[in-house]
């Protein structure tokens, strides 16, 4: 039983179902960032658990074509953190969020046993770009490399070190590249747990099914945590997209088409499903 879906339906609304909620021209957003789930404290400091936490919940905002402005922070500490250690977190949630130009306006803080980080992100924008809205004929691409999350990952879950430059360690969210290329699509997402997974959404999303126009490895199809940028867009506009994406130095990857849904064009996500596990 997808217990994820389960829950997500006892709470139905129209809002639901995109990277954030759109109420009005705002967008609100949320993710958890825990302790033994997206993380151990022998993989990363302090500053990059804050950055990293801060980094996939702007994300989400990102995908929908919104800035980011507010942020409301949730902290679960273990009572042995020391003040020194506060101060790291503490300075990695605003190094990103004066990078960002955001402000934390305000959140909770509870002892525990593990470091659990929830933040809520509220975002402004002019155009909000949804999960629905792909048209029958429409390219699907994503931005940058996948596949290296997966195998950073493999590296840590087996006692080993990895590059500080991961993606795994520190997203690289493609914000300027998606803010300029965003009125040219007609439906986005981050990839947060893979593409196989997040396609599967997406075309579910649009009631349609997709023609492959290029092989794509497991590694990339199924490499978690990537936040990268997964979006279509219609034929016409392939120029100026890949134009803005030479400006921004953005590598893009068409690798499908949005099809009418049909035995040959369904989609099925073999991916493993993380969360409840």
């Amino acid at each position: 039983m997808d217990k994820e879906r389960y829950i997500f339906e006892k709470f139905s609304d129209k809002k639901n179902g995109d990277d954030g909620a759109l109420v009005g021209k705002w967008v609100f957003s949320k993710d958890l960032f825990v302790q033994n789930i997206h993380f151990k404290r022998s993989w990363l400091s302090l500053r990059q658990i804050a950055v990293k936490s801060m980094l996939v919940n702007i994300s989400d905002a990102v995908a929908m074509n919104a800035r980011p402005k507010y942020a409301l922070l949730g902290l679960e500490l273990p009572k042995e953190i020391g003040i020194s250690e506060i101060d790291e977190l503490c300075g990695g949630f605003l190094d990103i969020c004066k990078k960002f130009n955001i402000k934390i306006i305000g959140g909770d803080t509870i002892s525990g046993d593990r470091i659990s980080i929830s933040v809520t992100i509220i975002s402004k924008t002019k155009k909000a770009v949804f999960r629905k809205g792909a048209k029958i004929g429409d390219f699907i691409a994503f931005t940058g490399n996948l596949g290296s999350v997966i195998k950073d990952f493999g590296i840590l879950e087996n006692g080993g070190k990895i590059d500080e430059n991961s993606k795994f360690i520190t997203p690289d969210l493609k914000s300027d590249f998606f803010y300029k290329a965003a009125k040219f699509t007609t439906s986005a997402m981050d990839i947060s747990d893979g593409l196989s997974q997040d396609l599967s959404r997406l075309l579910e999303k649009n009631g349609a099914g997709i023609k492959f126009l290029k092989n794509l490895s497991k590694d990339e199809l199924f490499s978690g945590e990537e936040y990268e940028i997964l979006f279509t867009f219609a034929k016409k506009n392939r120029d100026k997209i890949l134009k803005i994406a030479k400006k921004t130095a953005t590598k893009i990857t068409i690798f499908g088409e949005i099809a009418e849904l049909s035995a040959d064009t369904k989609f099925s996500d073999l991916s493993k499903k993380h969360h409840f596990e």
